[in-house]
């Protein structure tokens, strides 16, 4: 198990990275920059054959515990200062993703129906979908979806 000890002995903190307190191995030294850009976009370091993504040993760093999720505030995922990471639930991390590249609507959580040839605004509350209406105006629906996601989402609202 990872300690807040353990990742202060090994580690320097500074403005969002993590630097080598103790060289891990013949090809890095000490004060070397910790980890590496992986292929899901995140800062990943590995300690003693264990891969951590960057950002939650930074929380850990910093608060002394390593919660359920760690969310990127601006939804940059190396954009690790403490200043941008907040302890999050998967629900709440989920919902400050940015929009799919698969939307066609162009606004967050209003999706086309065919069947009632309107603007549908549905979002997930408490792990289950909730539909706020079927609208002709397209800027209506993302005004209520907008409205709906910053009552029920509210700090972790994000609508693009």
């Amino acid at each position: 198990m990872i300690t807040q000890e353990l990742v202060k002995e090994l580690f320097e903190y500074k403005d969002g990275v993590l630097y080598w307190k103790i060289a891990p191995s013949n090809n890095v030294k000490e004060g070397d920059k910790a980890g590496r850009v992986r292929s899901d976009g995140y800062a990943g370091i590995s300690i003693n054959d264990k891969r951590f993504y960057t950002h939650r040993l930074i929380f850990l760093y910093h608060h002394g515990h390593m919660p359920e999720c760690v969310d990127h505030i601006d939804n940059s995922p190396l954009n690790n200062r403490i200043e941008n990471l907040r302890e999050a639930t998967r629900s709440q991390n989920s919902t400050n993703m940015v929009m799919r590249k698969s939307n066609t609507s162009g606004f967050k959580n209003v999706y086309w129906s065919k069947k009632t040839k309107k603007w549908v605004v549905q979002i997930r509350v408490n792990k289950k979908t909730k539909s706020f209406g079927h609208y002709h105006d397209i800027e209506v629906a993302n005004f209520i979806a907008e409205t709906m996601r910053n009552k029920f989402h509210q700090q972790f609202a994000r609508s693009k």
